[in-house]
């Protein structure tokens, strides 16, 4: 709903309204919130739609979105039952003096369209509560039906309709955790038949039928991706002789075409998502793991970024990008190219001499890329957690995975075709972020100097960061230095017009390199082609509703993280439910607004409420003590022992 407001408020064409959003355009009209004019759909001059801000004293301001115009008072009395966050269309109150203001016409969408609840017993009575607030679902049933259910069965509500939609299991189950994070969002793994049949009807790759793509099947390309990798997107090949590097992307859209079967639904999923035990993909796996991915020795369609370095300044001196067939002729894990680098791992064919010889002339070039992007941006030390889960769904292990020689290969390889990519239009999609606020740096020294760091002032912000991280990597505390860092930061997002990339240093930069699991690659490509071929009517085409899919993919991000993220949070709460009353290494990583740690023992990662602190200090290392664990909302209590000196 929200991208269908943001198109109605900058002009929304006749013909790009989907069957789904025909019934509300319909609707719109007749209430004459919006205006047909020239088969364009508008908001009427006395509506605008947004999203409700913070309600105090039944007054709000409607935060308006798709144009830059100052928000909307909303007085007493004009609120009717919206709740903050929900989405307004609302009408302009003219004439009044002072702030602008309007009153609620219709309210189109809840805060959260989708929530899980869950019965509870008290004093012998049922009832349905939400999840993680334990207030009432909003779901009106009897006595007689909630008695039928037993205590913890848990299910995904529309707030829309405030119906249940679906039982998803028992709390007590640890496999229903899997549900609440995906229902909370709806989300869904499986994919309509009709979308499988389009999947399933694509022929296998046969060059005869590709006569006009360049050819590149005698280069050795090689993909390098995580051991547990399926969908293959990106493969490179180094010509050392003509210092140009080849980074050829799966030529998804060549199987996905606008407004199709297949693109609708990955619009709505924008993204994969990838939980410890499997991945939920954003393309049917017919194509995500099979006929678009990178597969070693078949014949695969790929879109190609050639670039010419200077190997001298390394910077790009020609670049071009174009469909290519190619003939993967190795598939290698992480772990493999790092044991090669250490020599640990020698070439069994004339492929592998042939790929080991340019991987290791490469290096030498990603090496002093990387030396030079850090110059102006920045370098972060990030463990990414690494679940094992059993098939009970219960944690077995984690591990914090760090970056290796071979991922700063790939990372620099991607990183330069990205850029590149973003270097050939002024208007499409950008991945940016922007500086931090000055407010936010400020907090960001205050915690510093609070761990007894020296905050010296430098001419740029970059400078003086740089000097942060010396000093955290001098007292060991690299990683939770960069944590606190990060989160001083603004959050990177997608938008139509370039505003460069402060972490990267780059002035420009965009996703091109993993439309399999990314719609916002995706979208790129087509244009990139629309570019190429001179077709502006293609390009006008894939343009014109840019500024609602911006938003749309960068929230959908966010909701894909969220998950990613909340299942493991509830995969470690059912951990501290088996190990109440039982000390585990920690180390404090917050103290406002609470304090809260992070376990650092046989199971590491899990966050912690501490409710007892002995005055524990920022990133000291105490000892905890589990006393309790809600695993509805999955939060673990603990309080502090005493400080761990060992």
């Amino acid at each position: 709903m929200k991208s269908l407001l943001i198109r109605l408020t900058l002009g929304l064409s006749e013909q790009d309204i989907s069957s789904n959003e025909r019934s509300n355009i319909t609707n719109f009209l007749a209430k004459k919130y919006i205006t047909k004019k020239d088969n364009i759909y508008k908001f009427n001059s006395k509506y605008r739609a947004g999203t409700l801000g913070l309600i105090q004293k039944d007054t709000a301001y409607l935060n308006v979105i798709g144009e830059n115009i100052r928000d909307l008072f909303i007085a007493e009395g004009d609120l009717g039952d919206a709740k903050e966050g929900d989405l307004i269309i609302a009408q302009r109150l003219l004439g009044i003096r002072g702030t602008p203001r309007a009153k609620i016409a219709q309210i189109v969408g809840r805060a959260l369209s989708y929530s899980v609840a869950f019965i509870i017993a008290k004093d012998g009575v049922k009832s349905l509560v939400n999840l993680k607030t334990d207030y009432p679902a909003g779901v009106e049933l009897t006595q007689e039906v909630l008695d039928t259910y037993e205590v913890g069965d848990v299910f995904k509500i529309n707030n829309q309709e405030n119906s249940i939609m679906e039982k998803l299991g028992n709390i007590e189950d640890p496999l229903v955790d899997e549900k609440i994070v995906l229902a909370q969002f709806n989300k869904h793994d499986e994919f309509e038949e009709e979308v499988l049949k389009v999947a399933t009807s694509f022929k296998a790759v046969d060059a005869a039928n590709y006569k006009d793509r360049v050819d590149l099947r005698d280069l050795t390309f090689c993909t390098i991706d995580p051991v547990t990798a399926k969908d293959y997107d990106d493969a490179i090949y180094w010509d050392d002789k003509k210092t140009t590097l080849f980074v050829a992307i799966a030529d998804v859209s060549e199987y996905v075409t606008p407004f199709g079967t297949i693109d609708n639904e990955a619009i709505y999923r924008s993204f994969s998502i990838y939980l410890p035990h499997r991945s939920i993909p954003m393309l049917p796996r017919q194509l995500s793991e099979t006929l678009c991915s990178l597969q070693p020795n078949v014949d695969r369609l790929a879109y190609v970024f050639e670039m010419k370095l200077d190997i001298n300044t390394l910077e790009v001196i020609n670049s071009k990008v174009y469909e290519a067939i190619i003939h993967s002729k190795r598939r290698f894990n992480y772990e493999e190219i790092d044991d090669f680098f250490e020599g640990k791992l020698k070439p069994k064919n004339d492929s592998e001499v042939k790929i080991f010889s340019w991987i290791k002339k490469l290096r030498i070039i990603t090496d002093k890329l990387k030396e030079k992007r850090l110059k102006v941006g920045y370098d972060f030390r990030s463990n990414e957690l690494e679940m094992k889960i059993d098939e009970k769904s219960n944690i077995v292990s984690t591990t914090f995975a760090e970056e290796t020689p071979s991922h700063s290969l790939i990372e620099d390889c991607m990183l330069l075709a990205n850029k590149e990519a973003a270097s050939k239009y002024t208007r499409g999609i950008f991945r940016i972020h922007e500086e931090p606020t000055q407010s936010k740096i400020q907090i960001l020294y205050q915690e510093l100097a609070g761990i007894g760091m020296s905050i010296d002032i430098k001419n740029s912000i970059k400078e003086t960061i740089t000097d942060i991280q010396t000093q955290a990597r001098d007292i060991d505390l690299e990683a939770e230095v960069d944590t606190l860092i990060i989160q001083s930061q603004m959050q990177a997002k997608y938008t139509p017009l370039n505003a460069g990339h402060f972490g990267l240093g780059f002035e420009a930069y965009t996703h091109f390199t993993s439309p399999i699991r990314r719609y916002s690659d995706l979208i790129v490509h087509r244009l990139l082609k629309a570019i190429n071929n001179d077709d502006k009517e293609e390009g006008s085409y894939v343009l014109r509703n840019i500024e609602a899919l911006s938003m749309a993919i960068s929230e959908k991000e966010r909701e894909a993280s969220s998950i990613e993220i909340e299942f493991a949070q509830r995969k470690f709460a059912r951990w501290a439910n088996n190990n109440i009353d039982k000390e585990f290494n920690a180390r404090i990583t917050a103290t406002q607004p609470e304090y809260k740690a992070e376990i650092h023992s046989e199971i590491s990662g899990a966050r912690v409420i501490i409710t007892l602190s002995e005055n524990s200090v920022l990133f000291e290392d105490v000892i905890i003590y589990i006393n309790k664990v809600d695993i509805a909302k999955a939060k673990i209590f603990a309080h502090v022992v005493k400080n761990n000196d060992v």
